[in-house]
């Protein structure tokens, strides 16, 4: 029992814990931005579709946009799950080479180095590409935001609205559909009804909930930055000390010989 508790505590303390948290952080981000962001999009096609665009040519570009957005989250999940568990078996490779190299087992290499230093380079890329991704997925949630109040005003009592027909939504200001497009606006009762469906509710939640995995993506990609800084460093300062130790071990074998050898010549000089 005691040489399997000791197996275990080894074992355990080989576990990159901070790379480990970070691929959990990463895989839970990338999913719940690729899965909801995925059937938003499905869902605001939809209610374009039914309620602002009824050809179905005025809106083909957007349609095209939409299905192109689907397959980068494809790729965007793909990408991510290899990446990640990349970035945890390179957590494992330095976690063990650090301890081996503290315990003079093992030497780590320039090539090690420069592969801890281009994912590092990599997930820079990756971070600034996310924040691009979060900006972006930002700007459905305010369009939906602005709609969703616009409802919300409509229906307060408070409001004391003579003419609800007078309030509006026109979508073809944001651009996301020509301004020939029919209807291309909603109004009053009409506007209520959209904000009743259930594209139009689940669309909005959904978008949230991406833009909040892409928050935690970008999160976990500073955590793995933070970790392949400090790995870095690590295996840097454990390769100098090594070098150090064997400089310095160099030296004294050299003046144990050197001592060695005057002892001898002083020895055969008394005889």
């Amino acid at each position: 029992p005691d040489g399997c508790f000791e197996c275990c505590i080894k074992c355990l303390g080989g576990v990159p814990y901070a790379s480990l948290v970070a691929t959990i952080l990463c895989f839970i981000g990338v999913a719940l931005f690729c899965g909801c962001g995925h059937v938003a999009l499905t869902g605001t096609l939809t209610m374009l579709e039914n309620h602002f665009s009824r050809v179905s040519s005025d809106h083909a570009t957007l349609t095209m946009v939409i299905q192109i957005f689907q397959y980068i989250i494809y790729g965007i999940g793909s990408f991510f799950f290899v990446y990640a568990i990349i970035l945890l078996a390179e957590g494992f490779y330095t976690t063990s080479a650090i301890k081996k190299e503290l315990q003079s087992d093992f030497k780590t290499t320039v090539c090690g180095r420069c592969i801890t230093a281009f994912f590092m380079f990599l997930t820079y890329i990756l971070f600034l590409a996310f924040l691009a991704i979060f900006g972006f997925t930002a700007i459905p949630v305010f369009l939906f935001f602005n709609m969703w109040n616009t409802c919300a005003a409509m229906k307060s009592p408070d409001a004391n609205i003579t003419s609800p027909d007078s309030i509006c939504v026109d979508v073809r200001q944001y651009g996301v559909i020509p301004y020939n497009a029919t209807p291309g606006k909603a109004c009053g009762a009409t506007l209520g009804e959209i904000c009743n469906t259930s594209e139009f509710y689940l669309s909005y939640h959904l978008y949230i909930v991406a833009l909040a995995g892409a928050g935690a993506t970008i999160i976990a990609l500073i955590h793995y930055l933070m970790i392949l800084g400090a790995n870095w460093a690590y295996l840097k300062s454990a390769a100098s000390t090594h070098d150090y130790q064997d400089i310095k071990t160099k030296d004294d074998q050299d003046l144990e010989a050197e001592a060695r050898s005057k002892e001898g010549q002083n020895s055969s000089s008394y005889s």
